[in-house]
């Protein structure tokens, strides 16, 4: 199975077309998207933000989509998109234990209710794969809004390889699981 992940759009057209590229090129079999769909805060260039194109690529592909609810993802935001969105998800893909989530509540910092799996999730806005202790954390970053000095980035899961890309195509991190 392959699974594209990204998270953190916040309303920004920036990268939406490299997105949609992507997904119609790689043919994913799902595509999950980690919250924070629509809003965008103060940002400097609004001329960047447009929410209902971002819905609109959404529901291009509501069929393959798995959708997380993001702390900046309002009661509005989730009632006019029609894709079902939720706090937490679980897949077993290759036999491995996926939970999704946004990051807000559950991360590196707070999962003591989680062994033995792998957690995926945003918020943060910067990418990172890390091990700790029984556990595989794993932050696809952010589309739109890096932080920290990062690149905006997304995620592929295939073969039982998760590998962080920033825009360009360029591998930030990878890990492959035996």
């Amino acid at each position: 199975m392959k699974i594209l992940f990204i998270s953190d759009i916040h309303g920004k057209i920036t990268n939406l077309k490299y997105i949609d590229d992507l997904i119609i090129k790689e043919n994913f079999d799902k595509i999950v998207v980690l919250g924070d769909l629509y809003y965008s805060g103060f940002i400097e260039n609004y001329d960047e933000i447009n929410p209902k194109l971002v819905k609109d690529l959404l529901m291009k592909y509501s069929d393959k989509i798995i959708c997380l609810k993001g702390n900046c993802d309002s009661l509005v935001d989730i009632k006019t998109t029609d894709l079902p969105i939720s706090d937490l998800a679980l897949i077993h893909v290759d036999n491995i234990d996926m939970y999704l989530t946004h990051g807000d509540v559950y991360n590196i910092e707070n999962s003591s209710k989680f062994k033995n799996c792998i957690l995926i999730y945003g918020h943060k806005h910067y990418p990172f794969i890390e091990k700790k202790n029984d556990m595989l954390y794993i932050n696809v970053g952010s589309l739109s809004l890096p932080r920290n000095g990062s690149k905006c980035s997304y995620m592929i899961y295939e073969n039982k390889t998760f590998t962080i890309y920033d825009m360009s195509g360029s591998i930030i991190n990878s890990l492959s699981i035996k």
